[in-house]
């Protein structure tokens, strides 16, 4: 088990790159036959890779930037021109997410984007991508804030609100589809060398979404939200010999008789879609599709939650 971030890097952070192959070869020389990764989406607030903006989406700090120098996007020296972090041993997430979009951008400029690879990419992913990229695009134009604080139309996703924005902010979204085909075009990469060399890769699929998150707000009848979007009930586990107040993680539970109308489709299909990116996949928590512990919203403590009946196996 390694976390792709913990790779050793020139640029802050562990990524899809050479030392990724490394580790392959170290572990066909160790005989070892499977690398278990963490979840490899975009990180949020507090970094951590169980909280993403996206359950589809890659994380863009992976994305090896020699890799985009070989495909001439970038040079060494405009890479090197950014400040990347002093501590050997830590990641400056701060410094991270100052500039690690900066460089990405500078390749963006160079990139063709009627390159066609790319437009195979975003059309066999729309699924997910479009409202992917809208929604980070909106991130960014409303400072960060979460979209239940974006205006109405937007919040509720009213047609001619996000057609309105689509043209606005439509190099901005050209942008996030262009590192989201970077990232999986040097996962497939990476994926295929491991499997070549007899190694497996075990993916982390998180069980809950965050509520900031693309997955919530293009799915909100899939989740126990009030009508601004703000859940009723969050997710979180009783107290026990670990914690006495319980643990609170706060992610919006799924409204699982609303899921099981379309015969749990979302789930479905983000199963299905994982297990074409890994060979092996582990669902964290996966106890939930059982029972879940609700926490009602505002809770300080998990103390007042309580146990709710899950559908159980998901048929389709």
């Amino acid at each position: 088990l390694l976390a792709i971030t913990s790779l050793p890097s020139s640029y802050g952070i562990g990524t899809l790159g050479d030392a990724a192959f490394q580790f392959i070869d170290l572990l066909v020389d160790l005989k070892q036959r499977y690398w278990q990764v963490l979840p490899i989406g975009p990180t949020s607030f507090g970094d951590s890779p169980y909280q993403s903006y996206s359950a589809f989406a890659g994380n863009p700090y992976l994305i090896d930037l020699d890799d985009l120098v070989q495909e001439k996007l970038l040079s060494v020296e405009e890479i090197r021109s950014f400040h990347w972090g002093n501590d050997e041993a830590d990641i400056d997430y701060a410094m991270i997410y100052e500039n690690r979009f900066k460089v990405l951008k500078m390749a963006f400029a160079r990139f063709d984007i009627e390159n066609e690879a790319f437009v195979r990419f975003c059309e066999e992913n729309a699924g997910w991508l479009s409202d992917y990229a809208l929604y980070t695009a909106l991130k960014k134009h409303f400072g960060d804030e979460e979209w239940q604080k974006w205006d109405e139309p937007l919040r509720s996703r009213d047609p001619e609100a996000l057609k309105e924005y689509e043209t606005t902010l439509h190099a901005d979204i050209l942008f996030y589809e262009f590192c989201q085909f970077e990232f999986f075009k040097q996962w497939k990469k990476l994926k295929e060398y491991a499997n070549n060399r007899g190694i497996q890769l075990i993916g982390d699929l998180p069980f809950y979404v965050a509520l900031d998150s693309v997955d919530v707000w293009a799915n909100q009848s899939l989740f126990q939200l009030d009508s601004k979007g703000y859940p009723t009930v969050v997710a979180g586990v009783p107290p026990d010999y670990f914690s006495a107040t319980g643990q609170l993680w706060g992610n919006p539970l799924f409204d699982w008789d609303k899921m099981a109308e379309d015969d749990y489709a979302w789930w479905v299909g983000r199963i299905d879609y994982f297990c074409h990116i890994y060979d092996v996949l582990r669902i964290d928590h996966f106890r939930g599709f059982d029972s879940y512990f609700a926490i009602p919203y505002g809770a300080e403590t998990a103390k007042d939650g309580y146990w709710k009946q899950g559908p159980g196996a998901l048929r389709s």
